[in-house]
């Protein structure tokens, strides 16, 4: 072999290697980064969710375990994706007075197609979990919207930082990238203890265990 020759298979081979390390840098930066929300203590526990538990006990009564995030991959992006749609599409959106008739924070599943926030973040976790993810990465979430109304949205903790689960938007969204104000969510060990959350902190690098 000429020394020309080997020259131009080296070029052509290390072009292909580049190029094949771009293709797996491009893929892998497909899938959305997030930050995570910072956790304070222990906070009160919301009316809706007790009264939830009252009547749906084998929902509550799971074990503490340990903290534990999703391991976000294309193909599961792609299963939260298809939760977060298909419910949002599923149920018919009624405030709570509307369907049950009282002011009292009533959670539920959408046993008839209807339901307000609390209905949807509740279903998505529920479908979630039978698919077979972590329950301590499904977190129902109390937020104020932008207009400075509560609203509970489900968040999920992952490898990739913490996104949000949210009737009012098809978009998987990084808990940061809402406009919301936070204020508690369930901690990932037992879903029957609460957390506050620092609506003035900013987020953090990494994961915090709460």
């Amino acid at each position: 072999m000429t020394m020309g020759l080997f020259r131009v298979l080296f070029s052509l081979c290390l072009m292909a290697a580049i190029f094949i390390a771009r293709s797996v840098a491009a893929e892998a930066g497909a899938l959305p980064r997030a930050s995570y929300a910072s956790v304070g203590g222990a906070t009160s526990v919301p009316y809706g969710w007790v009264d939830f538990c009252r009547r749906e006990r084998a929902e509550c009564l799971g074990p503490v375990l340990p903290a534990l995030d999703i391991n976000l991959t294309e193909a599961s992006w792609a299963k939260i994706d298809r939760v977060n749609r298909s419910v949002n599409q599923a149920i018919e959106p009624v405030t709570n007075l509307e369907h049950w008739g009282t002011m009292l924070d009533h959670w539920d599943y959408p046993y008839d197609g209807k339901g307000d926030c609390k209905v949807y973040a509740l279903y998505k976790r529920k479908l979630l979990i039978d698919l077979g993810f972590p329950r301590q990465a499904l977190l129902m979430t109390i937020v104020r919207d932008l207009e400075g109304e509560g609203h509970t949205i489900l968040t999920i903790k992952t490898n990739r930082g913490e996104f949000v689960l949210d009737n009012l938007s098809d978009e998987i969204r990084p808990w940061d990238a809402t406009g919301y104000r936070y204020i508690k969510r369930q901690s990932q060990q037992d879903p029957n203890v609460w957390v506050a959350l620092d609506p003035n902190a900013k987020a953090t690098a990494s994961a915090a265990n709460e």
